[in-house]
């Protein structure tokens, strides 16, 4: 009996120093960390993001990504993607996240998690200098153009004027549509207020921004749904540039003024 007795103890002690040491032994869980972000853009839509005259990518929007790439000790890769299929392009991981002026819509929210915004925006209307345009109800008849797959689109087509325009003209880019506009091919251009009105300023006799626009919309930073770490981890790193106002000195760099949300 004392032999069965102090052999069963001896086997159960064993048992729990096993147990002792395999949770001592287990390794810490660690946070994951972001090795790289490929952000997905449209390389021709300043001031957001372009390419320069040494063919550098350049922009507001890149300014942005790269601080917080920083602040999440992460590399940053920049690719150009055909805007029109942005959402394939991130759901098919080919990109991690969209950050070139993309508005925040209930539409795009279906397939997009989104930063909260950091930038408000409207669609302006722009015309050149000699045109006869004077409002919204005057492009009635007339060849508006805009950029396809662009928030502009969802934009002209929600508001009762559209049913009274001629065409709806859609360009790969608002450089290509712009050009039209100049020689005549379009009546007026509906675009991003912060892109329309950098080109406005560089040619300030040859284009006319009408009073009234479609509408506000904000501007955030749109990864997969099931990315749910990374947009954490953007989403506090925007938060900190905000308040130490790294962002705001940004948008002053590009924009002249603060014009951070």
């Amino acid at each position: 009996m004392k032999k069965s007795t102090s052999l069963m103890l001896a086997t159960l002690l064993a048992g729990v120093f096993l147990v002792g040491c395999g949770k001592t032994d287990a390794p810490a869980t660690k946070p994951a960390t972001v090795a790289k972000i490929v952000v997905g853009l449209d390389d021709n839509f300043p001031p957001m993001g372009f390419r320069d005259k040494d063919n550098k990518l350049v922009g507001f929007d890149i300014d942005l990504a790269r601080e917080a790439a920083k602040r999440l000790g992460a590399d940053v890769e920049f690719k150009p993607i055909d805007w029109n299929a942005k959402e394939a392009e991130l759901n098919g991981k080919r990109v991690d996240a969209l950050w070139n002026g993309l508005t925040i819509t209930d539409k795009r929210k279906e397939n997009i998690a989104f930063t909260t915004p950091y930038l408000e925006n409207r669609q302006i209307v722009v015309v050149t200098a000699k045109s006869p345009i004077k409002n919204k109800a005057e492009l009635a008849g007339k060849v508006v153009g805009l950029q396809e797959g662009s928030s502009a689109v969802e934009a002209v087509e929600k508001d009762p004027v559209a049913k009274s325009i001629k065409e709806l003209k859609k360009f790969g880019d608002n450089v290509t549509a712009l050009l039209d506009l100049s020689a005549g091919r379009l009546d007026a251009l509906v675009v991003d207020e912060v892109v329309g009105r950098y080109y406005v300023a560089k040619k300030p006799g040859d284009y006319v921004v009408l009073d009234e626009n479609f509408g506000t919309e904000e501007y955030g930073v749109g990864v997969r749904k099931t990315d749910v770490e990374l947009l954490g981890k953007l989403q506090k790193a925007m938060d900190e540039m905000k308040k130490d106002g790294s962002a705001g000195r940004i948008s002053v760099t590009w924009f002249g003024k603060d014009i951070i949300k």
